[in-house]
């Protein structure tokens, strides 16, 4: 199979191209600096020049937080980036299967209950919205040019070269230091909320397993169908790092809005592939605390 990759050279597409790669797939993945996802015609020509059978649509601005502070920017990167993946995908003679990249995000604030892909979207953030958007850009693709659009929605996904800007990364940095250097304290934001957590090595095996099978149209939750709350996991890496700290609260770390529990129901994505996560949360914490 023939991939294009948006996005190939951050944190997922890094982890997808090398997936897609052992599976004996072919990837083209221009870096961003070569490519700005939000030019229609630069990126339909380098679409052209690829004739993919796949395009994984990875690129966005992915920091929930960074969108409080530009939301132009989100919705221009990942609903405007997401309009020009999907028209030059539709010039082609032949479009090909196109995995949009969502995210849980757009479910919003939801209760205790495992959330299934048939949950109304009520996204409370700018970049739930921009996701949202992207989500009927490519619906929207799909019924009315019958371009092949198949939607993922990641819960919250964790592993070695994910930024300092997401909440598992930053903490096993400042961990580490802690261990490195012998400080006592640890600067927290709200430990309280309870995520579900999927390793990404767990997550790009979901996407190329939606490409080659998921259903035009349909959305598929990526998820663990576990919620941990972010305290446990600090525990857990203050142990793997053999280090006690004693944690301080910064009003910095706190986000305007942050919902309390999100756990996902991947059982559509299950009975379509046999999908199910293999890495357990604490290998995945050993493994980024050992990077960072």
């Amino acid at each position: 199979m023939r991939a294009f990759v948006t996005g190939g050279h951050g944190f997922v597409g890094r982890w997808l191209r090398a997936h897609l790669e052992a599976e004996g797939d072919e990837v083209v993945a221009p870096d961003a600096e070569d490519l700005d996802v939000t030019d229609l015609p630069a990126v339909a020509e380098y679409m052209a020049d690829a004739r993919p059978d796949a395009v994984y649509h990875l690129a966005g601005l992915a920091s929930v937080a960074e969108s409080w502070k530009r939301p132009d920017a989100a919705l221009a990167v990942n609903a405007g980036g997401t309009l020009a993946v999907l028209e030059a995908a539709r010039a082609l003679d032949a479009p090909p299967r196109v995995l949009l990249v969502s995210s849980a995000e757009v479910y919003g604030a939801v209760g205790a209950d495992a959330v299934t892909e048939d949950a109304p979207l009520r996204p409370v953030t700018p970049y739930a919205a921009s996701k949202v958007a992207a989500e009927y850009l490519g619906l929207q693709a799909f019924l009315g040019s019958g371009v092949p659009v198949v939607r993922a929605r990641p819960f919250n996904h964790v592993g070695p070269g994910q930024s300092p800007g997401f909440v598992v990364a930053a903490l096993a940095k400042r961990i580490a230091e802690a261990a490195r250097t012998g400080a006592t304290t640890l600067a927290v934001g709200n430990l309280t909320p309870r995520r579900d957590f999927t390793d990404v090595r767990d997550v790009v095996r979901a996407y190329r397993l939606l490409v080659e099978r998921g259903e035009p149209g349909e959305a598929y939750n990526v998820c663990s169908g576990r919620d941990v709350m972010v305290a446990d996991l600090v525990e857990q890496m203050t142990t793997i790092a053999g280090v006690t700290l004693r944690l301080e609260a910064d009003p910095e770390l706190v986000r305007p809005v942050d919902v309390p529990v999100m756990r996902g129901d991947a059982s559509r994505l299950h009975a379509l592939t046999g999908w199910q996560p293999e890495i357990p949360i604490e290998q995945t914490l050993a493994d980024v605390l050992a990077e960072a």
